[in-house]
């Protein structure tokens, strides 16, 4: 694709992509030439911009006789044309304030991380928290808390950890706690947590385990303690989307809304991403999803070590700021995976 184009065409395209981020209007051969300080007619650059439209990199709005970029020229731009600025020095203090894990769980932390990726791309923000059970079980531990209640801690490989106060009427010593561990941690071993979740079900129906009660009363604890929803997602500054120009028709507006409801179809895609790494970028069509037509997702993923916990990222209209989101993102990302690394 890139050699199809002549350095003037890549030129003209990458003004009239900048000018219509900028504008949300269609782009005419006079804001180009007297914008971008182009050396060339209108007539010239009406020319190329109907070779861009035959090539697929522009559209002809009805009522205008100006030109819009299309999904195809948004690719172009971000793999080819666009530079990626470095993140501004307040954005990264704001980010590094607004990104803390010190007293706070991390259900709060990722929520208010989403809250300040919409915040300073002034689209939506979003993350997705590690998925627990696509982990792999390390250990469990019960401990004793007094009035009929009990901590229980379970870890997986990779260090995340899921606590869990449970209730129960009948008194039982550490002893017992130390064994119904015991118990667990080697029955468990190396299984993933949702191979854990068949595993207690299936103990559970053996005849040992019915003769034994505290062996019951292990699997029933273990078993309280694993997360019921495998998946959560934390989207904040959705009527952001709603106050750019090309979301205000109603029928738009509920599509934007359904897809942000519908959260199965959107936790595929951003599946996707997640086993992807890295910084990833889908453009209107490019994320299969009805809904996403004519907006963008810029994700980056965080991680432990080598293991990818989750992704985080932000949702706009496909005239979005890239050079300034997709820094942003990244840069989020990273720090969110320095701060886990070290938890």
């Amino acid at each position: 694709m890139q050699d199809s184009l002549t350095e003037r065409s890549k030129r003209i395209l990458e003004a009239i992509i900048e000018d219509y981020i900028v504008t949300a209007e269609p782009i005419g051969s006079r804001t180009v030439t007297r914008s971008h300080g182009l050396s060339l007619s209108p007539a010239t650059v009406r020319n190329v911009m109907a070779d861009l439209e035959e090539m697929g990199f522009l559209a002809s709005p009805h009522t205008s006789a100006g030109r819009v970029p299309t999904d195809k020229a948004y690719r172009f731009y971000v793999d080819s044309l666009l530079e990626v600025r470095n993140i501004a020095r307040d954005e990264q203090e704001e980010i590094r304030k607004r990104c803390s894990l010190s007293g706070s769980d991390l259900g709060k932390v990722f929520k208010e991380t989403s809250r300040m990726l919409s915040s300073l791309s002034h689209y939506t923000g979003i993350v997705v928290a590690p998925r627990f059970t696509a982990n792999v079980f390390r250990h469990i531990e019960f401990i004793k808390l007094g009035g009929g209640r009990l901590l229980v801690i379970l870890v997986s490989r990779n260090g995340t950890v899921q606590n869990k106060i449970i209730e129960t009427e009948d008194e039982i010593r550490s002893a017992d706690l130390v064994r119904m561990s015991n118990y667990l941690n080697h029955l468990l071993k190396g299984l993933t947590i949702a191979q854990v979740k068949e595993k207690i079900v299936s103990e559970m129906r053996s005849d040992k385990v019915k003769y034994d009660a505290m062996l019951t009363k292990a699997l029933e604890f273990s078993r309280q303690t694993l997360p019921e929803s495998d998946s959560e997602v934390f989207i904040e500054g959705q009527a952001n989307i709603l106050e750019q120009p090309e979301f205000t028709d109603v029928q738009r507006m509920k599509d934007v809304f359904r897809a942000f409801e519908e959260k199965g179809q959107l936790l595929s895609l951003l599946d996707r991403c997640i086993e992807a790494q890295g910084v990833n970028i889908y453009i209107g069509t490019e994320a299969h999803l009805s809904q996403m037509v004519g907006m963008s997702l810029i994700t980056a993923t965080y991680m432990t070590g080598r293991n990818t916990l989750g992704v985080l990222g932000v949702i706009g209209p496909t005239r979005m700021g890239y050079a300034k989101v997709i820094p942003i993102v990244d840069y989020t990302a990273q720090l969110v995976s320095r701060l886990l690394e070290h938890e």
